[in-house]
């Protein structure tokens, strides 16, 4: 790996001259307005919900386009950006990609899970039917890039695509777009279903679109501060 600092006579590192830098521009927020421009994110966020009943209404032109965009401003091992966004709207493709998931799925609830999984995911009511591959608008496949022909070694993959998914269901729902995080397993299925190569690798497949009409969620609760955060 390149260092692109150096060490000064005191022991402190400097910016080294190898690589090109440019100036920060950082975001300037009045130190008034800061807590308050978090919290309104986070009222914001606070409804954002996992839906598996969509409507066929029309995604607005550009919206995943620009979610994809945001969610590439995520930090990533040595800056590799190992990812790629896959966006599904052909109805036979999203056929074909609902009968492949169905089938891992059917395995899964029927064999592969144990009686503990199934207890966990019992109050969210799922099981093996996943219609929302084919009723959302979209469906995109987001998928690790490792090392191949035209991709160089990524480090912290799944770290940094995570860090990627987060931002696009943010940027989605800030759209005003409901989304769902569907891992069926295994998924190299999914390189077929979307003529991807071998060094790709599917992690995460994430319907579109806006809820159902009467679309209902279970009702779960999200952990309080002090449950998930430690002051020291």
């Amino acid at each position: 790996m390149v260092d692109d600092t150096a060490v000064d006579s005191t022991g402190g590192a400097v910016t080294g001259t190898s690589h090109p830098t440019v100036p920060l521009a950082p975001m300037t927020v009045p130190a008034r307005e800061a807590e308050a421009r978090s919290r309104s994110f986070h009222d914001v966020m606070a409804r954002r919900r996992t839906v598996r009943d969509y409507s066929t209404r029309p995604i607005p032109e550009g919206v995943v386009e620009w979610a994809v965009r945001t969610a590439s401003t995520a930090p990533s091992g040595a800056h590799v950006q190992p990812w790629r966004f896959v966006v599904i709207t052909d109805p036979e493709r999203k056929r074909r990609l609902r009968e492949a998931a169905e089938a891992e799925e059917r395995e899964f609830y029927g064999h592969r899970a144990s009686a503990e999984w199934l207890a966990a995911l019992a109050p969210i009511g799922t099981d093996w039917r996943k219609p929302f591959l084919e009723d959302a608008p979209a469906v995109i496949v987001v998928f690790e890039v490792h090392k191949g022909p035209d991709s160089p070694r990524p480090y912290y993959t799944k770290e940094s695509v995570g860090i990627a998914v987060g931002l696009l269901l943010a940027s989605l729902h800030q759209a005003g777009l409901a989304t769902l995080t569907h891992t069926p397993s295994p998924m190299k299925f999914l390189n077929e279903v979307c003529d991807r190569p071998a060094e790709e690798r599917a992690a995460y497949v994430i319907p579109v679109g806006y809820p159902a009409e009467g679309a209902r969620v279970p009702d779960l609760r999200r952990k309080e501060l002090d449950e998930v955060m430690v002051r020291l």
